[in-house]
């Protein structure tokens, strides 16, 4: 197997190359099956299946028994292509499916996402990521618990990569179970079980060696599928081929049709959808700009905190080369990042502008009804429209849309053919299975790893490890699909929260880690646990109604965690004694670029 993987590795370029051309083709073959007049379902069940059955394959063809190559693909990973697989695992459902919808609906409050996510990988770039691959762990509590000398603090770094990390992952699947949901014409409760069922066949057998060349796969799929339709519509419209410099011109129009339709008093609200309306010039209030900047230090600090993001990271075979592919992992980012604020414009004005045959506000009721991408995103009770004034036409704010699906109605809303409704089915459930892979990766691998191997059974051979680390997967990811299930909250609501458990627990204790060789075990405790809780009960004062402090709200409550993190774990580290001289000497080390990984070196 080790042979095969080496053979693989000097072979990537063609490799990857033929499976692009190979999709390409098969996007070809989709046109002319509609064109043939192949109906769209049978469209999109193929799109969804064929890509699937690809990771499937991969998944199966990257199995492995080895250790080495279960937790950190061998560190054989080349940077570019760690860059590939990073930004697919970034690129979640919530940039995917979700991003666009928030930048729809909200405006440029809204880029506080893009903001953030983006200058994130800054911090990890100059904070995080060559130290930890100079360290040479296997997980982020493997660096925290080795780091600060003790089980206590590998516990509790444990629970808040938990946390954080199923937060996110039943997201995941949430934009999953939506994607199934349209795409084979399934309840959303069925499509994220059948969402889990595609992201286990891509983990189980492999792990982090069948989740890398799968992700880079999936990022091929992905970015394809969203740089088509913007594309298309920019061309259509009028906005030429690289609608990313010119979509102002869009945003003038939208704005000045919106004033032409004019906004009636807003009417009552359909649950779990939202009004196309909402303003444009971002966050309003007293702290509007605050809350642009707490937001974005929020979703930058939680970057450079999210265990599943660090330990992509650890799969590089140097330190020189995790730091390319930081700067890989940006450009590969920033290419959808780039696209979404002109994806909403254009959408958005599909339906607005009266010179388009797309548009439907202004439009009788009856006629909007009628349309087959109504009826078909109502159907599955993610669309409405209401005549709530009885007039017969359909105003501004009676059209009502889950955020979550902008991405994915593109296509329909803009006429374009079915097959690439297809293609952004498959690119959505691409970037949702990417991440939940790497999410649940990184939870049952902690979990076998620093909770079983490291501190119940040291003695448990590499085989029983494995088989923990596959049970747990399982495990991990049913109780993921179950609460997905259950829509307690959207698609980016969710991945916010992620962010901010993440580095209200991890941030200062990681960072400090690397930074400050007197930080010790008691302060990094402390940091751990005073963050983590001040940020939990700080969320559920908000969420159960309490009035936010200075607009730090329910999306934001990791500014709390991270003050009281930095302050209880300083205090506390200077108030007792020093580390060790051993542990100083590897902090030390660990920021020299030269030299083998430190705990190879040591073991």
């Amino acid at each position: 197997m080790a042979l095969m993987q080496g053979r693989f590795i000097d072979n990537i370029g063609r490799v990857y190359t033929i499976y692009t051309g190979g999709f390409l083709a098969f996007i070809i073959l989709m046109a002319i099956l509609e064109q043939l007049g192949v109906g769209a379902d049978t469209i999109g069940i193929l799109f969804v299946a064929f890509t699937i059955a690809i990771y499937a394959i991969i998944g199966w063809l990257s199995r492995t028994m080895e250790v080495d190559a279960y937790y950190v693909a061998g560190r054989q990973v080349p940077a570019v292509y760690n860059g590939m697989a990073t930004a697919a695992d970034w690129m979640s459902g919530a940039s995917f499916v979700a991003l666009a919808g928030g930048v729809y609906f909200g405006g440029y409050g809204y880029m506080a996402f893009i903001v953030g996510w983006t200058g994130g990988y800054v911090l990890v770039n100059s904070l995080m990521a060559p130290y930890l691959r100079k360290f040479g762990c296997y997980t982020v509590p493997d660096f925290i618990g080795t780091r600060y000398g003790g089980n206590l603090a590998r516990l509790c770094a444990v629970i808040v990569l938990v946390v954080a990390s199923f937060t996110y992952v039943t997201a995941q699947i949430d934009a999953t179970g939506t994607i199934a949901a349209r795409a084979l014409h399934i309840p959303y409760h069925y499509g994220v079980w059948f969402g889990l069922l595609g992201i286990l066949l891509c983990s189980m057998l492999g792990g982090m060696r069948a989740v890398t060349w799968t992700q880079v796969a999936q990022y091929i799929v992905l970015i394809v599928a969203y740089l088509v339709p913007v594309i298309w519509m920019s061309n259509a419209q009028g906005f030429g081929v690289i609608p990313h410099f010119t979509y102002g011109e869009a945003a003038s129009s939208m704005t000045k049709f919106e004033a032409m339709y004019g906004l009636n008093p807003p009417l009552e609200a359909i649950k779990g959808l939202s009004v196309l309306t909402t303003p444009h010039t971002g966050p309003v209030g007293d702290y509007a700009e605050w809350k642009f900047v707490t937001l974005a230090l929020c979703m930058m600090a939680g970057t450079a905190s999210l265990p599943h993001i660090l330990m992509r990271y650890f799969t590089t075979p140097s330190v020189r080369s995790a730091r390319k592919s930081v700067a890989w992992s940006l450009l590969f980012i920033f290419m959808l990042y780039f696209t979404a604020p002109a994806l909403a414009t254009l959408t958005k004005l599909q339906l607005l502008d009266p010179s388009l045959p797309t548009a439907i506000i202004g439009k009788p009721f009856a006629e909007v009804a009628s349309l087959d991408w109504i009826r078909n995103w109502s159907d599955v009770g993610f669309l409405a429209i209401a005549d709530q004034n009885g007039d017969g036409i359909l105003q501004l704010n009676e059209f009502f849309m889950r955020p979550d699906i902008v991405v994915l109605a593109t296509p329909e809303i803009a006429g374009l053919p079915y097959v690439i409704s297809g293609l952004v089915a498959a690119g959505g459930m691409a970037a949702a299975m990417s991440t939940a892979d790497g999410l649940l990766l990184a939870i049952a691998n902690a979990l076998s790893h620093d909770l079983y191997y490291k501190m119940i059974d040291p003695k448990a051979d590499t085989a029983i490890r494995l088989v923990v680390a596959r049970v747990l997967l399982l495990g991990i990811g049913a109780l993921g699909a179950l609460i997905a299930s259950l829509q307690l909250t959207g698609i980016l609501g969710a991945v916010a929260w992620a962010f901010c458990f993440a580095c209200s627990g991890l941030f200062f204790p990681l960072a400090l880690g690397v930074w400050w060789k007197r930080a010790n075990r008691e302060g990094a405790v402390a940091g751990m646990v005073a963050g983590f809780g001040a940020g939990c009960l700080y969320l559920y004062y908000v969420y159960t109604g309490g009035t936010p402090w200075f607009g730090i709200d329910h999306l934001r409550f990791g500014i709390v965690g991270m003050a009281a993190s930095l302050i209880a774990m300083v205090v506390v580290t200077l108030m007792t004694p020093a580390p060790d001289e051993e542990i100083q000497r590897m902090v030390d080390e660990t920021r020299v670029p030269a030299g083998p990984p430190i705990l190879s070196a040591k073991h």
